[in-house]
């Protein structure tokens, strides 16, 4: 096993973000997040199926003809929408959302984004989100925001996706936070912008968000401004976003670890990291991962591993002249083990 590879052959691999500039606003499939749809109960289905992601926050109302909090109807809608009973949940819901609450708005609009209890109706969610976000609600409001910059639903309007998701971001939702944060980097590039969206990158990152928190472990390690004893958790936070599965963060931490980026090579550990990342599919950790086993760098090295890898990448059309050297000087048979390991890659 390689302990001091030389600068030329390590995976000196710089991240394609140096300075992390993003356009990618989390799709509206993935924010609506009902529409990750784990549970398939409805009434009469039983069973604890509440999806993760749900606006747990349903505020209780505090009126004065309010005898007890667990009456209300809101508050019941939530219950049952928790329990998978959808249909009781928009029943519950409706009349109160008509009323105007905010809170009721919401789930009425996520049950029309999801199609749970009801016909899935996006035309109807963005009615009812766009209700709920006027009346302050921040998941309708980041929500919604959405649907305003990306045109789907509803007439675009960037400024007042912008506010909206301003507003949703003071109030603590975090996708909110992370997508305003891309906001204001994109209006004011370079370092200056970068430390003005840079509390609400931190907001994010500390509310699990894992693509804030590749975002901060970026700037942290790489701009200038940065005080010292933040840039010395990017590692941290760049740890935090593999472990969430952000398979862009796991091929940058194992660069970390075997670099000796933000803290001490790790060898053994920035080889496993690169495994995790290519066995998800990530292209450039699978060409890492022949140079790894070719130099023997926190593993063994082997051959036939590393033409597997060379062969992925290139398949996935990643050109790399100095692998093409070394997989010719390879045995026929070493090519036809490496070839039958691809192919069993494939069918994973």
């Amino acid at each position: 096993m390689r302990e001091n590879p030389d600068p030329d052959i390590s995976v000196a691999h710089r991240s394609s973000a140096m300075l992390y500039k993003s356009s990618r606003l989390l799709p509206l499939a993935l924010l609506l997040t009902l529409a990750n749809g784990t549970a398939q109960a409805q009434d009469g289905s039983g069973g604890d199926k509440a999806l993760a992601g749900v606006a747990e926050a349903a505020p209780v109302t505090t009126g004065a003809d309010q005898d007890n909090a667990s009456e209300d109807a809101t508050v019941r809608a939530f219950g049952a929408f928790q329990r998978g009973y959808y249909l009781t949940a928009m029943e519950l819901a409706l009349p109160r959302a008509q009323l105007g609450d905010p809170a009721a708005q919401t789930l009425v609009a996520e049950l029309f984004a999801a199609g749970l209890g009801v016909a899935r109706s996006m035309d109807d969610a963005a009615f009812w989100y766009g209700q709920a976000a006027e009346g302050g609600d921040a998941s309708a409001q980041f929500k919604y925001g959405v649907m305003l910059l990306e045109g789907r639903y509803v007439e675009a309007d960037k400024a007042r996706a912008e506010e909206l998701m301003k507003k949703a971001a003071d109030a603590g939702n975090a996708f909110a936070q992370f997508n305003h944060a891309q906001v204001l980097v994109s209006q004011k590039p370079g370092d200056a912008g970068i430390l003005e969206a840079l509390p609400y990158f931190e907001k994010a990152a500390d509310q699990g968000v894992p693509d804030a928190q590749y975002a901060l472990a970026q700037i942290y390690s790489n701009t200038v401004g940065v005080p010292e004893e933040k840039r010395a958790r990017a590692r941290e936070f760049m740890e935090k976003a593999a472990r969430a599965g952000f398979d862009t963060a796991q091929l940058d931490y194992a660069i970390w670890l075997i670099d000796g980026i933000g803290g001490p090579k790790d060898y053994e550990n920035g080889f496993r990291w690169m495994q995790i990342a290519a066995n998800r599919g990530n292209v450039v950790a699978q060409n890492r991962m022949a140079v790894l086993h070719i130099n023997a760098i926190g593993t063994s090295g082997d051959p036939v591993e590393a033409a597997k890898w060379y062969i992925l990448s290139r398949r996935a059309g990643y050109d790399d002249r100095s692998l093409d050297d070394f997989y010719q000087g390879l045995t026929e048979e070493e090519q036809k083990q490496a070839i039958d390991a691809a192919n069993r890659f494939g069918k994973r």
